[in-house]
């Protein structure tokens, strides 16, 4: 099927949502954005044409419908309807993609047919579609970002992590794959402290590029948190005591390896921690609970004192025992910072006041024929 065969001249009710490398901030701007228009009145579906997380459908609904799990807890968070779900085309995993390789199919098959059908059929709302976690993503499906635009005629919006004048090459490429159906994009992860000074000089030079940039947003440790029971997951931990405290969030990451007064004198600088030492280390361990501290992760051989896990019940903050050492242990846990999906309300009601106040849609919405608000 050749995504392309889509009439240019014909209107889209599509808006999708795409990005240069994946963990950039996409979910965050799905809900922003959508939140501003559901506030106008526009009715808003939304959907991810290539599902890459399904644990709750396995492969499709009981209706038959594939929703990627983002979608539902974006749908979950705005109160959508199910019929505001759009389902996915196809779900990327890894048997899916071997056997695509092996049979050497690159087509998304009919469900883009249905899919833009669909489209077709609601013309009065927007439908926002997150599309795959980079620029050349599902291309073995058929449904990478720059396909999907071509096939659907929509324009796409890019969320970029920003690290510097030399990560501007991405979005050069994107550019390129994309034309005029590049309808801006939004820079994300900036130092705080960097904003305004991004603002004033790195914008207009990209809008002398062709990159019209609708927003600057700074780095949120909020957003890039993740949860205690995400951690045990990835470090295969057991649980100690306060399993029922795994949705805590953690933002920063101290090792507890200096001597306890110093170690105090740090942990009183950091907030919503977890904390890396020695399961022998009980003086690091007693400070650590009585600091901001989201968790406890013991290394090593051996099990914690009696007290310790008495002391960490009375301030509810869980206690996780892994195999690894402390280095391994420490890798883990910076690799999951950022690297996790947008699930927790929490994370949720910081993305709408982050995007509110960072984004400026209006051209968007001009493009998408929308009313301009006064």
């Amino acid at each position: 099927m050749d995504l392309g065969s889509a009439s240019t001249s014909a209107r889209s009710s599509a808006l999708l949502i795409g990005s240069c490398a994946p963990f950039s901030g996409k979910s965050a701007v799905v809900l922003g954005l959508a939140r501003q228009l559901l506030q106008r009145g526009v009715p808003v579906r939304v959907g991810k044409p290539l599902a890459d997380s399904a644990e709750s459908t396995p492969a499709a609904g009981p209706d038959g419908r594939l929703i990627d799990d983002d979608v539902r807890f974006v749908g979950q968070i705005l109160g959508l309807a199910d019929e505001q779900l759009v389902p996915s085309v196809l779900l990327q995993d890894p048997q899916s993609a071997r056997q695509r390789l092996l049979e050497g199919n690159l087509q998304p098959g009919d469900g883009f047919a249905a899919l833009r059908q669909q489209l077709q059929t609601y013309p009065d709302g927007v439908t926002v579609m997150e599309a795959s976690g980079s620029l050349n993503d599902g291309r073995l499906y058929g449904l990478s970002l720059a396909q999907v635009a071509q096939g659907l005629q929509a324009p796409v919006l890019l969320v970029h992590a920003w690290e510097g004048s030399g990560s501007v090459e991405p979005l050069l490429a994107a550019k390129e794959q994309l034309g005029d159906l590049l309808a801006g994009v939004v820079l994300n992860g900036v130092p705080p402290e960097q904003v305004n000074a991004l603002r004033s000089d790195v914008v207009p030079a990209l809008e002398r590029l062709g990159l019209p940039v609708l927003g600057v947003m700074p780095r949120s440790p909020l957003l890039r948190s993740v949860t205690v029971e995400e951690l045990a997951r990835r470090l295969d931990a057991r649980t100690l005591c306060c399993a029922e405290r795994h949705d805590l969030l953690v933002e920063t990451l101290s090792i507890g390896a200096m001597n306890v007064n110093s170690a105090m004198e740090f942990f009183r600088r950091r907030r919503n921690m977890a904390v890396v030492t020695g399961a022998d280390r009980t003086d690091i361990q007693l400070a650590a609970l009585e600091a901001s501290t989201q968790c406890l992760i013991l290394t090593g051989a051996g099990d914690p004192l009696p007290q310790l896990i008495s002391r960490a019940e009375e301030l509810e903050v869980p206690l996780l025992k892994v195999e690894h050492d402390t280095l391994t242990t420490v890798e883990v846990i910076e690799n999951a910072f950022g690297q996790v999906r947008l699930h927790e309300s929490v994370k949720a009601t910081y993305a709408f006041r982050l995007v509110e106040e960072h984004c400026d849609f209006e051209p968007l919405f001009t493009r998408l024929r929308l009313p301009v608000t006064a």
